[in-house]
């Protein structure tokens, strides 16, 4: 699964060989947003058009659009784990913050 990204928003982008087109979703929000296109060029036209479409519906509507994500988040993990990262945060000279975005970044590779 491959992704495109446009005014803040990321989508799923999958291959239909019974439709034979690429078909998309934007990712990170409740509402339902698809798009497809029968090669890479017209499917990126038919995301920013989704996009834009989803903003200005939105808009007439009187309601915010959803964002992919706020910036924040909840991690439950075991006190192990939380006890060496805080560690290796701290021996790098950085916040345990600081610490996980870097390897968060680092693994999703952005």
């Amino acid at each position: 699964m491959k992704t495109m990204t446009y005014k803040g928003y990321m989508a799923r982008i999958e291959y239909s060989d019974d439709d034979e087109c690429f078909i998309g979703h934007i990712a990170g929000i409740r509402d339902v947003v698809g798009f497809h296109g029968d090669s890479v060029t017209n499917l990126r036209a038919a995301f920013i058009e989704a996009v834009d479409d989803y903003l200005a519906t939105c808009k007439k509507l009187g309601r915010p659009a959803q964002k992919p994500y706020s910036g924040k988040f909840v991690l439950r993990i075991p006190a192990e784990i939380h006890s060496l990262v805080a560690m290796q945060a701290e021996a790098s000279g950085k916040s345990l913050n600081q610490w996980a975005v870097e390897a968060l970044k680092e693994a999703a590779h952005a």
